[in-house]
């Protein structure tokens, strides 16, 4: 019986748990033979996780016995998630007590022992390690007197490795090596192994990357059986082959890539068509041809995945005599290619397309940088050395213009962030970081890649074979809320958030309307991260990113496997129909390509990744104590990111931010002071000083000497908030935002940061008001994501009273001054029409004005004392101007940060002015004083009443309050 169809069987709603002769029975066995088979499919399908016997013998899927299989990813602190291998169902959360001698990367059978709410949260054990992922380990050697331990330089390993006397062989104390693991570890006892490698000092040149390359298992040699066969192919073209093939070999054609590159595997032309369309012709290496299925060579690039860049090295796929060599389209040179040629009109439409294997020569191979100088910078001697080409160049920007506008008509995402490059020395030593911009040469090239692809997937999709795909999911409806949320703090809106689903194009109409706002980069950041990673199948389900229906990757079979794949397949369709033996077998190979092809793809973007920041942390290293500018790029519940110019990032520590206690945000992406109300948000600019750089950590650690961007925490009574910049308030409210955050911070007590928690709120920090809540998004002791069980950020409390939202104060101010004005002309009005009435009429003129002009200049010059008085401008006699008012501080502190009372009510009528919204009385006129309708504030100094606010006083003595 196939492996297929007893699964399909066990999948299907008739079925119960059965032994495996009850099995037998069903499945209609009669032979020895077939039962013998079937023991043995069932042993191994055991085996691999695939399916369960209880305990009585009988046998069902994992999934209908509260099992889970998957990928245990383990994190530094030692619990881990395991990560299932059906499509669309929640991690399990595994504790450290709980993983039973499991190690990151093995698949594994846990069983879900709570699943939280609504099974989003689910928590449970490991039952057992179904397959082992790491045979050898990369650590440091500590020796004893007869015995070593290795610490793996991977953190998710948290254990260290038992290395008996006798296998230590010629390393050294501190050495970095590479371990074979000879006992896996278990529920009570670690691993043990033995020395197979020894990489040398971690200062040595060269063993950094050697250690990240030997971490990942990224093989640098190639066994002997591939050079062989790889020695075996001939360098010039069979005359049989150019006659299966349609030769360009005159057509004007170039490859365009980087000065480095030596596996030039595209070549392009465009040409202008008479009906005004234009004729894009993709030309790729092709590999299959000499890199059969099956093959020495195809097993090893199957093996491999894909080529790793590194920065001072690379890794091929292939090995170098097909790579650099017969595969690469050189210039002026023969080579076999697999052609895509497309019409497309004027509105970036392919309106006809056709698909050929052929013989190519490439006229010539110009750099991105040579391009952009001829099309960006008109460079003379650039136009002249390539005047033959220079009006296919010109076509080319045209065209490319052409296909990015559609693409972005339709919905397609485009995330602009620039490509970081560490340059290195000879001896692997970082001399400078330089960032990419995707000039107009690198954009007209991924246009026309991104044209070649989509039409590839869409013939080949309707053809119904078996392909591989490039897909890209829908984002998880639960981010695009949680995103748009976020969005709503700067009031900006998501469209479709709420509903069913989202289109692409919404998240671009987000990015087009902040584009060249202070929140751009933050948003987009925030936007990458709320999306899925793309990964291949062979399904066609569209790409999301792209807005595309159809996507593959077709252009690069040098250094991707799924290019190779199916650019094998599209020789066999072209060639004749599949028959239904080869079609199914395809399937199969096709569905195991995309599964490898996609691990393989993670696991070099992460040996990419941990290169760059380790040559990254050694750059910073000779940059100790030097001050540079940079961008909060995330925030963390300990700590903020910093992202500097050219592009590296460390930490700023949230123990490094000693005014306050600071509490994480999650809905506003921020750091916010418990008593200062202080604000550090993701996408604000700052000014850091490098305090430290470990390479063994992988961590650049920062001190942060100014934040340029400073912000206070408002608060409402619902819960909700708003962060409320210094930049976008009057000076006025500026200086008033900064004395009180100021006075909060200089209130706390100094030191430790367990002072400055209790120095809060009647002897209670926000722990402890939160005591037995979570806040959302926060995490336990065990590194969990706890649930959510308030329904807001940071409650309000009488912290939040200190600190009014100057804005809704300026727009309260402005109410109240516009109701005043309209009263008074509404009395004035009145009282002449009174007087009117009293007189028959008659009219006095004073001055050569009415009474009426007179009142209304009289209520105009009211009106425009109160303005004054309100902004905290005093206006002598003489019409001069002068003084400036600040808020006062809680507690009745004056501007200068005195504390005073003016009578038993304390500070409260200091604040309450004209007694609006703090449920005091308003202070009565006292006889002699000059009504300005400003805010007053009045205490007893010396038997004399002092004024502060826009009043004068009369410098009578009375009785205070």
């Amino acid at each position: 019986m196939q492996r297929e169809e007893l699964l399909e069987y066990m999948e299907s709603d008739i079925y119960k748990p059965l032994t495996v002769q009850e099995l037998s029975e069903v499945l209609g066995q009669t032979s020895a033979s077939e039962f013998r088979d079937l023991v043995k499919l069932l042993t191994q399908l055991e085996d691999e996780g695939a399916v369960v016997r209880t305990k009585h013998n009988r046998y069902a899927l994992p999934d209908t016995a509260g099992l889970v299989v998957g990928k245990l990813q383990m994190k530094a602190r030692g619990f881990g998630f395991v990560i299932s291998e059906r499509d669309g169902e929640p991690d399990v959360y595994i504790p450290a007590t709980e993983m039973n001698g499991a190690m990151s990367g093995d698949k594994v059978m846990a069983k879900v022992q709570n699943e939280g709410r609504g099974g989003a949260h689910r928590e449970g054990t490991i039952l057992r390690v179904v397959e082992r992922a790491n045979e050898r380990i990369v650590g440091k050697i500590t020796i004893y007197a007869h015995h070593a331990f290795v610490n793996p330089i991977d953190k998710r390993f948290t254990q260290d490795i038992f290395i008996p006397k006798e296998e230590i062989r010629d390393a050294h104390d501190g050495y970095i090596v590479v371990v074979e693991l000879t006992s896996f570890p278990s529920a009570t006892h670690g691993p043990v192994g033995r020395i197979v490698e020894v990489l040398g000092h971690p200062d040595e040149p060269g063993v950094d990357i050697l250690s990240v390359v030997r971490k990942y298992g990224l093989p640098e040699e190639f066994p002997e059986k591939v050079l062989r066969a790889t020695e075996a192919i001939p360098l010039e073209i069979a005359e049989d082959e150019l006659k299966n093939r349609r030769d360009l070999r005159d057509e004007p054609m170039v490859t365009i890539d980087s000065e480095s590159a030596k596996d030039l595997d595209d070549a392009v032309h465009v040409k202008l068509l008479e009906n005004g369309n234009y004729l894009l012709g993709v030309h790729i290496a092709d590999v299959g041809y000499y890199v059969k299925q099956g093959g020495a060579i195809d097993q090893e690039a199957f093996r491999r995945g894909t080529s790793v860049y590194l920065v001072d090295r690379v890794i091929p796929m292939l090995p170098p005599r097909l790579s650099n060599n017969i595969c690469s389209l050189n210039p002026q040179v023969d080579r076999l290619a697999f052609s895509c040629q497309m019409e497309i009109d004027a509105e970036g439409h392919v309106v006809n397309h056709d698909i050929f294997p052929s013989v190519i020569k490439t006229t010539a191979r110009i750099t991105y940088n040579n391009v952009r100088k001829i099309l960006e910078d008109n460079d003379e001697a650039l136009i002249e050395e390539y005047k033959e080409l220079v009006p296919m160049f010109r076509h080319m920007e045209q065209l490319a213009l052409i296909l990015r506008q559609k693409r972005m008509r339709r919905g397609a995402v485009d995330f602009d962030f620039e490509e970081i490059y560490v340059k290195v020395n000879d001896l692997g030593e970082p001399i400078d970081i330089i960032p990419r911009q995707r000039s107009i040469a690198e954009r007209l090239i991924e246009e026309f890649m991104l044209a070649a692809n989509e039409t590839v997937a869409e013939h080949f999709h309707w053809l119904g074979v078996p392909f591989v795909y490039r897909v890209h999911d829908e984002p998880d409806a639960d981010k695009m809320i949680t995103l748009n949320a976020f969005l709503h703090n700067f009031g900006y809106h998501l469209k479709g958030a709420g509903g069913s689903k989202v289109h692409p194009r919404a998240l671009q109409e987000v990015l087009n309307e902040v584009e060249g706002s202070r929140e751009a980069r933050m948003i987009a950041t925030v936007m990458l991260r709320s999306m899925q990673q793309a990964k291949y199948k062979p399904e066609c389900t569209g790409h999301f990113g792209l807005a595309a229906e159809y996507y593959t990757h077709f252009t690069s079979p040098i250094r991707r496997y799924p290019d190779l794949t199916i650019h094998r397949i599209m020789r066999e369709v072209l060639a004749g129909p599949l028959s239904p033996e080869r079609e199914a077998e395809l399937r199969q190979f096709v569905e195991d390509a995309s599964r490898q092809s996609s691990e393989r793809e993670r696991l070099a973007q992460d040996a990419e990744r941990e290169v760059d920041q380790l040559k990254m942390v050694e750059y910073m290293q000779a940059h100790l104590d030097e001050e540079f500018d940079g961008i909060i790029s995330s925030v963390t519940q300990f700590g903020i990111f910093v992202q500097l110019d050219n592009g590296v990032e460390g930490l700023i520590h949230i123990s490094a931010l000693d005014d306050d206690y600071y509490v994480f945000n999650e809905r506003q992406m921020a750091l916010i002071g418990e008593r200062n109300r202080r604000v550090f948000r993701l996408g604000d600019p700052v000014r850091i000083v490098v305090t430290s750089a470990s390479k063994e950590e992988l961590q650049i650690n920062f001190g942060l000497v100014e934040h340029r961007r400073e912000a206070t925490f408002v608060a409402d009574h619902g819960g909700g908030g708003a962060i409320i910049y210094d930049e976008d308030l009057s000076p006025s409210e500026r200086r008033q935002s900064i004395l009180r955050r100021e006075s909060r911070s200089s209130a706390a007590p100094k030191g430790t940061r367990s002072a400055v928690r209790s120095g809060g709120l009647k002897g209670r920090s926000r722990r402890d008001k939160l005591a037995g809540h979570t806040v959302e998004g926060g995490y336990g002791r065990s590194g969990r994501t706890r649930d959510a069980e308030l329904p807001v950020d940071m409650p309000y409390d009488e912290w939040d009273a200190d600190f009014p939202d100057p804005r809704e104060a300026r727009e309260q101010a402005q109410a109240e001054r516009e109701g005043r004005r309209e009263g008074h002309r509404d009395a004035h009005r009145a009282a002449d029409s009174g007087r009117r009435r009293t007189t028959g009429g008659r009219r006095g003129e004073r001055s050569g004005r009415s009474d009426r002009d007179t009142r209304r200049d009289a209520s105009s010059r009211y009106a425009d004392r109160e303005d004054a008085a309100e902004n905290g401008v005093r206006r002598s006699a003489d019409g001069r101007t002068g003084g400036y008012r600040t808020w006062a501080a809680r507690g009745g502190e004056s501007a200068g940060g005195d504390r005073r009372r003016s009578g038993p009510g304390g500070a409260a009528d200091d604040r309450a002015g004209a007694g609006h919204g703090d449920g005091h009385k308003p202070r009565k006129k006292h006889r002699g004083s000059v009504k300005t309708g400003a805010k007053m504030a009045t205490r007893k100094a010396g038997g004399r009443s002092v004024t502060s606010g826009g009043g004068r006083s009369t410098g009578k003595k009375r009785k205070s309050r």
